[in-house]
């Protein structure tokens, strides 16, 4: 696949997850992105939840799979390279996927009161998402720094030095208030660091 093409897949992907992330929250009535997690707008029994799982968040998913796969032929072969996108491949792209196949309860059960069995999948792999993604994006800018792709490793190394921040403050504080603002914040720079990396390999096309 060419890379012109890859760059389309995942800019294809930032946009779907994007407007699926904001259309879920005009769907639920009184919803507050500052105070609440993108996966309620998408929750077991919510209206249009099946909807933007099926349309948006899964699709999104495998876009962003076959993205950061396809992706990682264009890059110099390097152990971190490999290991990044790898990690990317599974951790963001496939995650993804899964959380959208089992959504969690009804608001997200933040005391995790009897869980269904899709609320601790969830649970399990938004947590590795989030644990291994800035790790990953960081490898990856480590690695392309002796390449010619200095602007997408300057990228790296602030973008996964940034989410890894956030992530960090929201696991020391998992039941502050302005959960979704800092949800949100995260994954736009996931997001972001996709968009570079989708430039990249536009400008890079032959």
């Amino acid at each position: 696949m060419n890379s012109k093409t890859v760059s389309r897949i995942g800019i294809l992907g930032v946009l779907l997850f994007a407007a699926s992330s904001i259309l879920g929250g005009y769907s639920i009535e009184g919803y507050d992105s500052l105070r609440q997690l993108i996966s309620e707008t998408y929750a077991i029994g919510t209206t249009y939840g099946i909807y933007l799982r099926m349309f948006g968040i899964i699709p999104s998913g495998v876009l962003f799979t076959l993205f950061l796969f396809y992706a990682k032929k264009h890059f110099p072969k390097h152990q971190f390279i490999t290991i990044g996108f790898y990690g990317l491949v599974f951790f963001y792209g496939l995650s993804t996927i899964i959380v959208g196949i089992f959504p969690c309860d009804y608001g997200c059960n933040p005391g995790f009161t009897t869980p269904s069995t899709a609320q601790i999948i969830h649970n399990l792999f938004g947590f590795l998402t989030y644990l291994t993604v800035p790790c990953c994006i960081l490898l990856l800018g480590v690695g392309l720094r002796k390449t010619n792709h200095s602007r997408l490793s300057n990228h790296g190394i602030l973008l996964g030095s940034l989410s890894s921040l956030f992530v960090l403050y929201l696991f020391l504080n998992p039941l502050t208030h302005f959960i979704g603002m800092y949800q949100r914040i995260i994954e736009s720079i996931f997001l972001l660091w996709i968009i570079s990396c989708a430039t990249t390999l536009k400008k890079n096309e032959p």
